[in-house]
């Protein structure tokens, strides 16, 4: 058979696909493993580092001496400058542990309780991420191992770059996960309870918005959806976005829900509104009627129940707890932060494309020779 009838043999081209894709998997896989064991070997040399500078034979020169030493056995390999080997014994210091292996079953058992660090994902995680993440995470959570674990989970989870992990830094994920006022524990299994806490947060950064000062709640929700993509990072994994203004039928009346969406991970719908004024306990009875309405209209025999989630500019998180014990469905309670706004007259008084292209083409039509 000729090439050119093999090439066009449709079981032929299925099994060069299957080989390219199993490839493809052998690369990563390789280059994930290549990666755990370069870091492994970053942290043991940031151990020996640690114990031997401190040592009263070594002077303030150490660094510079192995860095000197190393790249003269290693020239090919541009790993060992000075600030880098500082890096790794940081990297030891933060996970003191990380390299430790049991031998023996009580070793094994107690091993495996401190790795209990972040939600089932141990120390050993950290071999997972590039190393160009974990400077980042050392320069912010020198001091802080369980903030630095958090982050490192949260990145392989979904994948962020390092652009997206400093992002997710300076908006202090760390501190705002899990923070939203709720009556979970009240309403919820307590598993489903713990994770549907898990996917709050509190206060809402929604910083990648530029709206006007006096903005109303038509104007957010216009402006969130206008930015959709980032609304959804912020929300944070699992979101999947259903519809805005869903009509419900409540009676004889219509309602329609702010935001609606279906969180894979959790199995249920959540119910978002938005109010661009400050927390009211008239807010959870509004919130709760839709719950209810999702639950009878949308909810399937194989989803969880599902969650209300109440967005406002501001609130008072005494009184949300108290209007939110007085609820049967499983609700929460979040602020958000906004300060990117201009003023009223802002946009007015800038000039428009048209005012700009023609002053550009005067001035250019003043530049030629007469």
């Amino acid at each position: 058979m000729s090439s050119a009838l093999i090439k066009s043999d449709d079981q032929y081209r299925s099994w060069l696909q299957e080989v390219s894709k199993r490839f493809r998997q052998s690369q990563i896989k390789a280059a994930v493993h290549v990666n755990a064991e370069m870091l492994r070997f970053y942290w043991s040399l940031g151990k020996d580092i640690a114990a031997m500078s401190e040592s009263a034979r070594y002077g303030s020169g150490f660094y510079q001496s192995v860095s000197t030493d190393l790249k003269e056995l290693f020239p090919e390999v541009h790993s060992f400058s000075v600030t880098n080997l500082k890096y790794m014994r940081y990297f030891y210091e933060l996970y003191p542990e990380a390299g430790n292996r049991p031998q023996t079953v009580d070793e094994w058992r107690s091993f495996q309780n401190r790795q209990q660090l972040v939600d089932g994902m141990g120390l050993e995680s950290i071999f997972l991420i590039p190393w160009g993440h974990h400077v980042v995470l050392m320069n912010a959570c020198r001091d802080n191992p369980q903030k630095a674990l958090f982050y490192v989970r949260k990145t392989i989870e979904n994948n962020w770059s390092r652009a997206v992990l400093l992002n997710q830094l300076d908006t202090d994920l760390y501190e705002r996960q899990g923070k939203a006022v709720t009556n979970f524990t009240l309403t919820l299994p307590a598993v489903q309870s713990d994770l549907a806490q898990a996917i709050t947060k509190d206060p809402y950064s929604f910083d990648f918005l530029t709206i006007r000062d006096r903005y109303d709640e038509k104007e957010l929700k216009d402006a969130l959806l206008d930015n959709a993509e980032k609304f959804l990072l912020e929300l944070g994994t699992g979101f999947a976005f259903i519809g805005r203004e869903v009509r419900v039928e409540i009676g004889e009346t219509e309602g329609f829900i702010d935001l609606l969406f279906y969180h894979v991970r959790l199995h249920c719908y959540v119910v978002v509104e938005v109010k661009a004024t400050k927390f009211e306990p008239g807010h959870m009875g509004q919130l709760g009627t839709y719950v209810v309405a999702v639950n009878h209209q949308m909810k399937t025999a194989q989803d969880q129940p599902t969650l209300g989630l109440l967005v406002c500019k501001e609130m008072d998180k005494v009184q949300a707890q108290y209007a939110l014990e007085s609820s049967s469905q499983p609700l929460g309670v979040s602020s958000y932060e906004l300060t990117r706004l201009v003023p009223e007259n802002f946009k007015g008084s800038l000039p428009t494309i048209e005012e700009i292209e023609a002053e550009l083409s005067g001035g250019a039509n003043e530049d030629q020779d007469p």
